[in-house]
Formats: structure tokens, sequence, C-alpha cells
């Protein structure tokens, strides 16, 4: 359509024409001039026999970037003045309201305690007695842009606090709602992982305590179904933790009625985006803070009933498009760090700096802990594990997990660390939930000195006394590297990251290294000490 600005003639046929019309088409049209459309009797001027121009239909051309206006010799003096004042206040409300949607209501980068926040007291109780005195980075950030209902991306290494970042605005959201009898749904938590999804559950009930631990509720995979409707009926619960196919199954049941939830959390939101998890996640999004009867289309439509918020280390382009399209103006909370993830709108940060760029998936140095030292030794796939041996002695490593690719071998290697006199043992998705969260726990109290596991373990397993990360066999990708590397050097504790390789995969370890953009050095177990190769 050709631009109304360079239009020198316009044409009218008959006594009236759609005003409305002529403003869609100035709406759609790249000009650079303010049209102002004011109300006259266009039937006025026919019976007067006046002229039909522009200013008899009651238009006036006002020019925002020049410092006079042209107004018709047939206006006075005082009119052109009332114009021009408007025209200014107009500027100056659309430059407020622009620095209003980027500074986030002040948000305090840098909070020495948690009562900066603005949370309320008795939260504030809750966070002390379970040993919480300061805020990380990424919590300074995100609480403050939760708590004024804007849809976020949290994006930070593994063990930064990613959880309480989105856990404390909502509790301090939801809390007078856990006084009424009436009480319903109005957080929706989702992890990828019944091993998460519990420790998310666990970290909500210390932060309501004894008394209103009932006000959270879990439906995860490998539980009694009848029992967790049960509870949802009994305990009214105001938030729910779960994974998507329980979420989604007891949904369709209808025994969850979510239609009026105000938050829905998606944790580890890159594995949710997964096609495993597609038709589960189609539900939920379909279902969770979208009033009866609304039309829904999850590929492309937010809903205005709730506040959505993403979670994970790593931030793909699959994240941010699925953040834009379901979500209202989301930004993209990183540690001191806020950007409105649409367009290419400037970014806001703890030293004011701004950015014209548009948003990029997360750097590679921010989904790592900064307390971490990365090493890969090389050695013959019949003698990795006699590799690992002296690697776990060598460092002298109190709790270790280490990580292999197929759950066959998980078996195997539990039995020759065994039989060298280290105590170990397997977590996998093959095991029954009793198995699984004994081994846990064990492992968390400290009976067992070295977890083997698989990628069930690689995202969302909180052991903050985790010192030493092994990857006995190579990890798929950097994504995959940095989520379980987060295992070890959690809340700005040191731990150590060692990748057991052969020869013929260290190109792979150098391609690992160039992505992260980390040094990963070689080096060897020798004497009970880990020596650090010269580079070449």
């Amino acid at each position: 359509m050709p631009s109304l600005a360079s239009t020198q003639f316009l044409f009218f046929i008959g006594d009236s024409f759609a005003l409305s019309k002529l403003r869609q088409v100035c709406t759609r049209s790249p000009i650079h001039t303010t049209l102002r459309f004011l109300r006259h009797d266009t039937h006025e001027a026919h019976d007067k026999k006046l002229p039909l121009t522009l200013a008899s239909l009651g238009f006036r051309n006002e020019l925002e970037l020049d410092t006079t206006i042209d107004i018709d010799k047939q206006n006075d003096a005082a009119k052109a003045l009332r114009i021009k004042e408007k025209v200014s206040r107009t500027i100056r409300m659309e430059k407020a309201l622009k620095k209003s949607s980027l500074d986030i209501e002040g948000a305090p980068f840098a909070a020495k305690s948690f009562s900066d926040l603005g949370l309320p007291p008795w939260l504030l109780e809750r966070l002390d007695k379970e040993g919480f005195k300061i805020p990380t980075d990424v919590q300074s950030t995100a609480v403050p842009v939760i708590r004024n209902n804007h849809d976020a991306v949290i994006q930070s290494y593994t063990g930064s606090g990613k959880t309480l970042a989105y856990l404390l605005p909502i509790l301090s959201e939801l809390v007078s709602s856990k006084k009424s009898d009436k009480r319903e749904i109005e957080a929706v938590v989702v992890a990828p992982s019944r091993e998460l999804g519990i420790q998310i559950f666990r970290e909500v009930e210390k932060l309501l305590g004894p008394v209103d631990k009932r006000l959270v509720q879990q439906l995860v995979g490998g539980a009694n179904r009848s029992r967790q409707e049960e509870a949802l009926k009994k305990n009214k619960p105001i938030i729910v933790v779960g994974t998507p196919g329980r979420i989604a199954e007891i949904s369709t049941a209808g025994k969850l009625h979510t239609h009026n939830c105000r938050y829905l959390v998606l944790d580890e939101v890159d594995e949710l985006l997964s096609f495993n998890f597609h038709e589960a996640m189609h539900r939920i999004l379909e279902h969770v803070g979208r009033r009866a009867g609304a039309v829904a289309r999850v590929t492309s439509t937010a809903s205005p009933d709730r506040r959505i918020i993403m979670v994970s280390a790593t931030v793909p382009f699959s994240v941010i498009r699925a953040a834009v399209s379901w979500g209202k103006d989301p930004l993209l909370v990183q540690a001191k760090t806020v950007t409105p993830l649409k367009d290419s709108r400037p970014s806001i940060s703890v030293n004011s700096s701004v950015s014209g760029s548009p948003p990029s998936p997360s750097p590679p140095e921010s989904t790592l802990p900064p307390g971490l030292k990365h090493y890969y030794s090389v050695s013959r796939i019949q003698h990795k594990v006699d590799t690992l041996r002296r690697c776990i002695n060598a460092l002298n490593a109190k709790s270790v997990i280490v990580f292999m690719n197929h759950s066959r071998q998980l078996k195997d290697a539990v039995y020759k660390l065994e039989a060298r006199g280290i105590d170990s043992a397997e977590l996998h998705g093959d095991l029954n939930k009793l198995a699984r969260s004994t081994t846990l726990k064990r492992f968390k109290n400290g009976d067992i000195r070295v977890l083997v596991t698989n990628e069930l373990s690689a995202r969302g397993l909180d052991v903050s006394e985790c010192d030493l990360v092994v990857n006995l066999d190579l990890p798929t990708d950097s994504t995959h590297y940095a989520h379980r590397a987060g295992r070890t050097g959690r809340l700005g504790r040191k731990g150590v990251v060692v990748t057991v390789c052969e020869d013929r995969e260290v190109f792979v370890v150098k391609k690992l290294e160039k992505q992260l953009g980390i040094p990963i050095e070689s080096c060897e177990f020798n004497d009970g000490r880990l020596v650090v190769e010269e580079s070449k």
C-alpha cells in the first residue's frame, strides 16, 4: 500500500466519507506526521456549500519533529498555541511511558538483604529460619520484576538460586489467599522430572512452614494418582508442583481446576519444549490461567489472565520464541540484567549501559557456575573406571556425581568402584520410585560417596556438598555439559569437573571448550595427585 505521506491528492466522491476506514489506513501506513481526527459534521459543510477540503473534514496536520506548527491562516493564535501545547504534552507522555516500561520499577540489582526486596514479614522470618540471609544476584533482579506483574524468562547458571527467584514473589503475592476457606489453585509449577518436581515441592514446604505446608500439593508421575486427587480435594492447595504428564492427566480427568490460576512456572523450560512433553504441555498451556470459554491458541496467543515464568540455565532461541508467543511483553531476567524479549529495544543493566542489539541466546559463560575448574583426562575405554578411582582419590572428593550415557553401563561401573572400596550407587529412570528416593537420600546424607547416573540427574538435582563431577561418557553437546557441570559449585562454592575421554574424543572436548568459552585443561593422575599437562 503506498504511504499516505507521499499522496499529493485525495479525491472524495459523494457527500460522506468513512473516517474510521481512513484511520485504519493511517495507522497501517508508515508516515512521519501525526493526523489528528476532530469530530466535525461533514454535512454542515455540504449544506453551507463550503469547499470540501481536509480542513472542512476536521483534519489537522501536526509535525512532531518540527518546533513550529503550521496552522491554517484562518485559525487564530490562541488555537495554534493550544494545539502546540497538546502536541508537546503528548510527546512528553510517550517519552515517560517508554522510560517507565524499561525501568522495571527500579529493580534493586544488588539487594543486601531479603527485606530490601519488599517481601512480607512472615516470609522474611521463614527465610531467616531456613538460613537464607542474602539474596543472590538473580534473586535480586527477578523478585521485583515478577512482583510487578511481568512475564519473565529467568536465566542463570545452575545453583544460583533460580528456584527461590520465582517462589519468593509468588508466595508473597498469594499469602493473603491462604486465610480463605474457599481457596483455589493460583500457581502451577511444571518440572520435567519427578526428582526436580519433588525438590521444588520440598522448597515450597520449607518456605510455608509446618502450619501452612498443606497449601502446596505435588502431582508427580510414579506416585498414586488417586491419593493425589484426594489430597487436592481435601487440602485445597493454592500451589501445585508436578510433572507435565501427571498434571495434564489429572486436568483431563476434570480433577484439577486451573482456569483462574495467576502464575504458570515452567522450570527447565528448554527440556519441557522437547517433543516428549508436547501433548502434555499443550494441555497445560491451554487450560492454566485461561478463563472458561476463552479461545486458546497455545502456539500464538498469550493469556491476559496469567503470568508465565520460564526458568533455565540455558536459553536457546526455542525458549525465546516460546516466551514471546505465550507471554505478554516478556522480559529476559539474568543476574543484574533485564532485557525485553521483543523487537530490539535496549536492555537495562546494573551499570545502566544501553545495548541496542536484539535479545540472543544466553552467553556461554553465564550458564556455568563461576567457581568451577575444568579438566579432561585421556584414557582407554577399558581403563575409564580405574581413571575415575584415581581422580577421586587425587582430589580427595567427598561427594561425587558420575555421568554416563547408557543405563546398562551404570551397574558395571558401580560394581568396579565398590570392589575398590568406594561406596557407590546407581540412579536412573529404570529404578522404581522407592529405590530412587532412597538412593538420593543416602547420597545427600553422605552415606554414598559416588552417585553414578545418567541425564536423569543432570537437571535440578541439588546436592550442595557435591565437590566433583566426572563425565565418564562425553555429553552430547555444550548444553548437556553445562547442566552436568552445574551439579557442583552451587551457590558460590568451588567445584571440579573432569571429563574422561579416549584419545579420539579429544577434539570433542576442544569443541566444547570453544563453545562454552572456558579453559578445559589436560591432566593426569599420578601418585595420588592431579597433574596438569602443559598445553601443546
